[in-house]
This record gives C-alpha cells, structure tokens and sequence, in this order.
C-alpha cells in the first residue's frame, strides 16, 4: 500500500463512519448524504466500564439487536474510554447524542425497546447529578466535557480501538503519510520543536530537543522506547490510551523513527496492563499487514519495526536507565548519566524514551502543524494535558484540558468539586514524587513551571484531591512508604534515606517524635534529594516537603499536642461509646483484640477500658450504629 492508497482507504472508511465522525471533536470532511447505518449504539469498553460489566452489556445490545431485526438500521460499536469512569458503563446513541450511565445487563431490553424502536429516550438512564433540576441528555451538557479539549483523546470513545479501519477513517496514519512524502526528518524534528511539546512522562523536558539529540547521534541502528510503565498511584492516563486508541501510540513512535533515523521500537508496558497489551499486539499486526510496519512502509524506503516488552509493574523503572536495563533483561536499575540513553542507551546503542501521552501528541502535530500545537495553553507549557481525577471528588475519570487551565477549574467546574458537603483540602499532582497543592492556590494555573514553584510537579497527570478528612501528616507517610518499597536499593541516599524519613513520620504520625523531628527530617530530605543517583530519590522528599511547608499546623499538632485534627492517626485518638447510641450489639467487644471493651454490671451498654486501649480502632470500623466516637 503507498500513500494514495492510504488516503482512498480513509475516505472509503470515512463514509461509513459518518454519524461518529459528525460528533468526533475535530471532524475530517465527509460526504453528508453518505450515510451508514441510522443508528449507531457506542458502549464503552474501556478497562473502567468492563470492571462494571461493559462487555455483558455490550453482548446483550448485540443479542437483543439481531433478535429484533434491526442489524440494517442498527450498529454496535464497542468503543476505548469515554472518560467518565464514574459514571460506566458508559453506553452513548448516535445520532440522537444521547448518553446513557451506569447501564446494566438489564437495562439493554429497555434501552433497544424504548429507545431503538420506539424513538423514546430511557429518562431514568441519564445523568442527573444531586441538586440538578433536569437530567444532561448528552456529553455535550455535561459540565466534565464542557471544558476540555481532545488532542490525545480526540479519537478515545469514538473509534472502536481493535479495528485500523476506524483509526484510518478519522486521518489515521495520515502524518506518517505526510512526513514520508512531503517532509525531510529534519523537518519533522523542527515541527516538533516550533510545537513546544514537552515530555508528558514527568521531567517536562523539550520533546523537538530530545529527538535532535537522538537524530545527530552517530550509529546505524537508534531505538525509540515508549514508557508504557505508568506507576503513580491513582494514574490511569496511559492505559487509557492504549486501550482506546493504540494505532495513535504507534503512529507516533514511526514519525520519531523516521525523523530521528531510528528503525527499531520497544514498547515498555506493566504486566497489570493485559487489555492494553492485547489491543497494542493487535494493532502492532494489523499496522504490520497494512504495510505501516516493517520494511518500505508505504512503498518508501523507510523501515521500522515495532516490539512490546512486558515488565513487573517497578516504579524506579519510570527512569530512562532502569527501564533500559528492564527491557535488556537486567534489573531494572538506573545508572548514571553521562552516557545519555541518546548517547548509550538499549543495547549501548542511541536510544529515546518518550512516554504513552507525549508520543500520542505527535500525529496531530504533524497533520496540522507545530505551530497550531503551540498556539494551545500558555507560552513555556504549550498544548493539553491529561488529568486522572480520583479521591474525594464527584466526577472521577479522565479529562484533557489546556495547559494553563487553574485547578480550581479542573477539581469544581470540571471534576464537580468534592462530595458530601466537604471541603477542599489539597491537590496532590505528580504522584510520589509531586505534592500537595492547598486550598489557598487553587488559582494556580497547571503547567510546569507553576507546579515546580509550588513545590509540586506535573508528574504524568494523576491528581488526587483531599478533603478535610484527610491528614496531610499521614498522607505523607503512604508516599514515602510507596517510595521505600519502590527504591531498588542501588544507592544508600535513597535506600537508607527514605527508610529513615518513613520511621520519622510514623513516629509523628503516632506521637513518638520530639521538636526537633522536622528540622532533622528537612535536613534529611536535601540529602535525598541532592545525593540521590536517579529520579525516585531526588524527588521521593517532595509530599513531605510540600506539606510541611503548607500545612505546618499538621505537623506541629501532631508533636506538639499529641492530636491529629483530621482524626486520621489513630494512635492519637481516643476511643469511647456514646451510651444513647449503643444497642449493646457486643460487635465491638468481639472484635477488640485487647479485650478492653466490657458491658456494664446494670445495663446492657458497653464502655472502653482507655488505661488499656491500643488505639487500633477496631471498635470504630465494626460498629454499625455510629455510637463509637473517636477524638
């Protein structure tokens, strides 16, 4: 197949895909009295709503259409991710742009009847979030879509991923097509550079840079690795794009290749991934028989070839060299720098590791341009980014947004703000190595350089909020227990460093630690993060530091008056039963590990023992009538 091929192949996909191409966030031109099927059914079948039962649903909307004749004027498309997990499975009807959430198996007959046959819409399907007068009838209304901007996503929820027709139909491959036929590959590294993209993995490093440095390094054999390793609690954004849209990831690694000389790629993805891994094996051979892969793609002299390499799921393997010695075999362990991987890197060979996100940003750059690209979100932190909202918030899922946009914006117009009438408390952005970001900065913009001055980071897009039920003390310590189990123990600033930074904040954390515990702490931290031979240990400090420095109170609280505010830290709390609230259930009595608990001589109420008590709380989780109070 060469390029004229390819482009009578998208215009001939392109016509059948014309009721989704119609509500795609940047429509190519189609025919409009070319139609396809009257009515299409999008059920989501991203990894969120197959947790929920998407497949079942999806299989009973294909029974119930074939059993009712309606295969002509009806079509099921199994779709990636729509983005709002919370709300899967996530089933959407074109062209009538309805979207229907939390669909179960039972509700398909409903759905068919009412909807497909009857033209009538399915009220108790649609979303109506607590105070809203009316229910949203489609995306569209929904203020979680209102202000985002699909550049990665763009095709997510839209295409079904495990068909290259569809990514085709919607300009698939049509960069690579360009780059092949009307640019040299220095041209494409210049594209990539007048964009202003930046890494998308963490280091926010200059992406049109990196291949430079790659494409002048001498060698006949280069290496374009994609970071599939996505480690930070609460991330979800690369493995939704590689379950919604692989051909994307792929498509990009080949213009890397083609603009930095490189013929070989590895995709480095987490084992806990087996739906990405199906759908990117898939992809790679539909790519491979399509004449996209492999030697004289597109009838050019052009070669590249495409690998996936499994691993087991290590954090430190998010550094450039450990993931290098992973994919080779070794443990992954960094090492130090110089020789850069575009120097030495897989193999002793030139290499590049860019991440999931930031090689999806690629095609569309190219279709349209660097300078486009650059002309989105702010003038150091040019397109969109990829958020992954989770903790206490009320629309949790996957948004893109333009870098610039505040994070108030994101976690209350976008996110929904935080549920059950709590408040605000902390952002935390960048994962293990980010930090907390509190309610006095919630104007801050989210790009690079705002988020380094805060003390935070970009990270690869996880961002989880907090609400005055968290404790920031506490949180702390989970990161920093995260980071020592992560360490590869390689170097002693990060093996013995961050251990010993977790034993002073469990000693905070349950009242063990004198006055002088955080200063030793801070000092502990800039040798961390000074010594430390990779990025796992430079940046392990950060929720700690961040958090002392805007939560201060916390800290002291907790040293000083022996009390956790947010009543996390159970060793500071004290245990008691509210005798009106107590059914003399004797729950709490069975399950006290100490047997502190005892019923009174003359009423069936029980009370706590405190001389006694470990503080572990049992008694609180098992009660089932709220009359354990903790203080």
């Amino acid at each position: 197949m060469n390029t004229a091929e390819l482009k009578q192949w998208g215009e001939r996909e392109a016509k059948g895909l014309s009721l989704r191409l119609a509500a795609s966030p940047n429509p190519p031109a189609v025919d409009s009295d070319v139609i396809g099927h009257r009515r299409e059914v999008l059920v989501c079948v991203g990894g969120a709503c197959i947790s929920c039962g998407a497949e079942k649903v999806a299989a009973r909307f294909q029974d119930r259409i074939e059993a009712m004749n309606l295969e002509v004027d009806v079509r099921l498309v199994a779709t990636g991710c729509v983005g709002c997990c919370d709300l899967g499975v996530v089933v959407q009807v074109l062209p009538d742009d309805v979207l229907y959430r939390r669909v179960t198996e039972k509700d398909v007959d409903a759905v068919v009847q009412s909807h497909l046959v009857d033209g009538d819409i399915v009220e108790s399907l649609l979303h109506q979030p607590e105070g809203q007068a009316t229910p949203y009838r489609n995306a569209a209304e929904m203020p979680f879509f209102k202000y985002q901007q699909k550049i990665v996503l763009e095709n997510s929820g839209v295409i079904d991923p495990e068909r290259i027709d569809e990514y085709v139909a919607l300009e698939g491959y049509a960069a690579l097509a360009k780059a092949l036929t009307e640019l040299q590959p220095e041209q494409v590294v210049e594209e990539v550079k007048t964009s202003g993209l930046r890494g998308r993995g963490g280091g926010g490093f200059s992406v049109g840079m990196k291949w430079s440095m790659l494409a002048s390094a001498p060698g006949d054999h280069k290496h374009v690795i994609c970071n599939a390793d996505e480690g930070d609690p609460g991330a979800f954004m690369d493995r939704s794009v590689l379950e919604s849209d692989p051909h994307r990831v792929l498509e990009g690694m080949l213009l890397a290749g083609f603009a930095t000389g490189a013929s070989h790629g590895v995709i480095y993805v987490r084992a806990e991934y087996p739906l990405a891994i199906k759908r990117l094996q898939l992809a790679i051979d539909q790519a491979r028989e399509h004449n996209l892969l492999g030697e004289n793609i597109l009838d050019s002299s052009f070669a590249f070839e495409i690998e996936i390499r499994v691993g087991a799921g290590a954090f430190v393997c998010g550094e450039e060299t450990a993931l290098i010695a992973s994919v080779e075999g070794q443990r992954g362990q960094p090492s130090p720098r110089p020789p850069y991987p575009t120097q030495s890197g897989l193999n002793r060979e030139p290499s590049m590791i860019n991440n999931v996100e930031t090689f999806a940003n690629i095609p569309p750059i190219i279709r349209r341009g660097g300078a486009w690209y650059a002309a989105i979100g702010t003038e150091k932190s040019t397109g969109t980014k990829v958020f992954a909202l989770a903790g206490a918030i009320t629309n949790t899922g996957l948004v893109e947004v333009p870098m610039g946009t505040t994070l108030r914006t994101l976690v209350f117009d976008v996110g929904g703000g935080v549920p059950n009438g709590r408040t605000f408390k902390a952002a935390q952005t960048g994962g293990p190595s980010g930090g907390c970001i509190p309610a006095e900065h919630l104007d801050t913009p989210l790009d690079f350089d705002s988020l380094q001055a805060l003390g935070s980071i970009m990270g690869s897009g996880g961002l989880i909020v907090m609400d005055e039920t968290s404790c920031m003390v506490d949180v702390a310590r989970f990161f920093m227990d995260f980071c020592v189990d992560e360490s590869c123990g390689k170097c002693p600033p990060c093996r013995v460093g961050t251990y010993q930074m977790l034993h002073m904040l469990e000693k905070i954390c349950e009242g063990r630690a004198g006055e002088d515990e955080l200063e030793r702490m801070e000092s502990l931290a800039d040798v961390v993060s000074t010594a430390s031979l990779c990025g796992l240990g430079m940046t392990a400090p950060n929720p700690v530091l961040s958090t002392m420095r805007h939560f201060r109170a916390e800290y002291d609280a907790h040293i000083l008056d022996h009390r956790c505010p947010a009543g996390v830290c159970r060793k500071l709390l004290t245990f008691s039963i509210l005798e009106d609230q107590c059914t003399g259930c004797s729950l709490c009595a069975r399950n006290c590990p100490v047997d502190v608990i005892h019923k009174f001589d003359d009423r069936k109420q029980f009370w706590i023992d405190t001389t006694d008590c470990i503080h572990c709380g049992q008694c609180f989780d098992v009660c089932r009538f709220d009359a354990v109070l903790k203080e």
